[in-house]
């Protein structure tokens, strides 16, 4: 009897591996120019779902089978899991958080004591230093991020400078600290360690951060601001709708707290998601039992129904102050369902595209064309913002570089440090950029600006790229390895990572 012997697989040609590339630029710029700022919300994710398509099309014609190129569609969706996990309680956490009066409480004193002209720089400096100690570009957006934006709103400063400014420090803020899971990830992959790799790191991002401070500060003094409501009359009004203390503050001074002792990111939402639902139930017990509107049950089941209703759906405060309520309303886990579609969809295709061998087919004639440190240092951070484009994940734009020249750097005598921190100065900062990524789409989900409006404020994303590519081609921090830790080059391939301590 006869089997059926499985097809051979074939190498990709260069036109193999550009024509799923080529659809995804074509099928994305055509969603973006016909659909603008709404492109976003179904577009471009089935724009990246037809790509997605057309590259297993491909990887089939190739010999690759329908049920493997289906599990490896599986395998690429899952490494993002967590991250959907994450976004779905953060968006059970500003639903809680607005009921509460957290963020109303952060809006309320930051109206009432940061000068106007101060505060784009505010925004940038609070967010660094949050950042620092949660270890999370994400949790810091979505909690002091929320009210930065909405206090612009009602100062009449720019929302998407706001954004640009709490993007930068964020971002800032998670590459310094290491509680972050890529300051964590990336030197572990090449071998080295995470203080090594935050003071490497530092030498670029530093500098950028501080450009990045004198920058908002100048747009704040520059800045015409306009109220788009009377201050004094705003502060009255939240006042008259929240129990406005620094008792409603405990759910961020909780959530700093597991920070800072290295809770893992979805649990400490969870937490700070619960105490705020704790404290919404006992600082604002009218607005809680007037949002279950359910005279048939008790104050604790009632109480119960809206922390319940407003992690699954949302906030929606009716105050009065149409203002206010606009502010203060959104959020819950239903809110997210649009990110969490655009980042299946991106994986998706990042996963045809690894699968069938296209990435590899692509870099490969770039890294044979490497000529000196600079140029390696260039390409690899390059590679990695076009993984951000092409992946969708800033994971998959650190691990895949990371894994793809980690032998060219050692054949060149270069440290595993310095092939780290050109895969995070570069792969990690402009992962908000793109409005696709799951972090630009995390991004626009959680401040409720849209990336391709505060992309030109986050003056940090793009200037730490920057002094990475001059130092590369400067020769500046530049690290190398020992003779004794540099393997002939006929052994590269079989060569253990480097070993220099934890």
């Amino acid at each position: 009897m006869k089997t059926d012997q499985p097809a051979a697989i074939r190498e990709p040609s260069l036109l193999d591996a550009l024509i799923p590339l080529g659809f995804m630029i074509v099928l994305l710029t055509a969603s973006i120019v016909i659909f603008g700022l709404d492109a976003s919300v179904g577009p471009l994710q089935v724009a990246l779902l037809m790509s997605a398509v057309v590259a297993a099309l491909v990887a089939h014609k190739n010999g690759h089978s329908w049920e493997k190129l289906g599990e490896e569609v599986v395998k690429g969706t899952s490494l993002a899991i967590n991250a959907i996990f994450i976004l779905l309680m953060v968006g059970a956490l500003i639903g809680v958080w607005n009921m509460s009066g957290t963020i109303a409480t952060v809006v309320y004193y930051g109206i009432k004591y940061i000068d106007p002209s101060w505060f784009y720089l505010a925004a940038a400096l609070l967010t660094g230093i949050v950042g620092i100690v949660t270890g999370s570009s994400w949790t810091t957006a979505a909690t002091i991020g929320v009210a930065f934006v909405g206090m612009a709103e009602v100062l009449g400063a720019s929302p998407a400078i706001a954004a640009g400014a709490v993007i930068s420090g964020a971002y800032f803020g998670d590459k310094m600290t290491p509680l972050s899971e890529t300051t964590i990830l990336t030197p572990q992959i090449v071998g080295s360690n995470v203080y090594t790799h935050i003071r490497s790191m530092a030498k670029a991002s530093v500098p950028a951060y501080l450009i990045s401070l004198v920058i908002f500060f100048m747009l704040g003094r520059a800045g015409n601001f306009a109220p788009t409501t009377d201050v004094t009359e705003e502060l009255a009004a939240l006042e008259s709708v929240y129990n406005i203390s620094l008792w409603t503050l405990l759910p961020i001074a909780v959530l700093l707290l597991l920070g800072i002792r290295r809770y893992p990111a979805f649990l400490s939402i969870l937490i700070g998601t619960l105490v705020g639902g704790i404290v919404a139930v006992v600082l604002q017990p009218s607005l809680v039992l007037a949002y279950a509107n359910d005279v048939g049950l008790s104050a604790p089941l009632a109480s119960l129904k809206s922390v319940w209703d407003v992690m699954a759906n949302g906030f929606a405060l009716e105050s009065g102050y149409p203002r206010i309520d606009q502010l203060f309303s959104g959020g819950g886990m239903s809110s997210m369902l649009l990110t969490v579609w655009l980042i299946i969809a991106a994986m998706s295709f990042g996963a045809m595209m690894d699968y069938g061998g296209f990435n590899q087919r692509l870099i490969a004639p770039v890294i044979q064309r490497i000529k000196s440190d600079g140029g390696a240092i260039a390409t690899v951070m390059l590679t990695a913002v076009g993984f951000n484009i092409v992946g969708g994940d800033q994971y998959i734009a650190i691990v895949l570089p990371t894994r793809m020249f980690m032998l060219t750097f050692r054949k060149r005598g270069l440290h595993p440090e310095t092939l780290a921190t050109a895969v995070e100065n570069s792969g990690t900062v402009t992962s908000p950029l793109i409005p696709w990524n799951s972090c630009g789409a995390y991004m626009t989900a959680a401040l409720g600006v849209p990336t391709m409006v505060y992309f030109p404020y986050c003056f940090f994303n793009f200037l730490n790229p920057l002094l990475g590519l001059i130092y590369g081609f400067a020769g500046i921090n530049i690290m190398r390895l020992d003779p004794s830790e540099q393997p002939p080059v006929e052994t590269l391939s079989q060569a253990p990572l480097v070993d220099i301590g934890k």
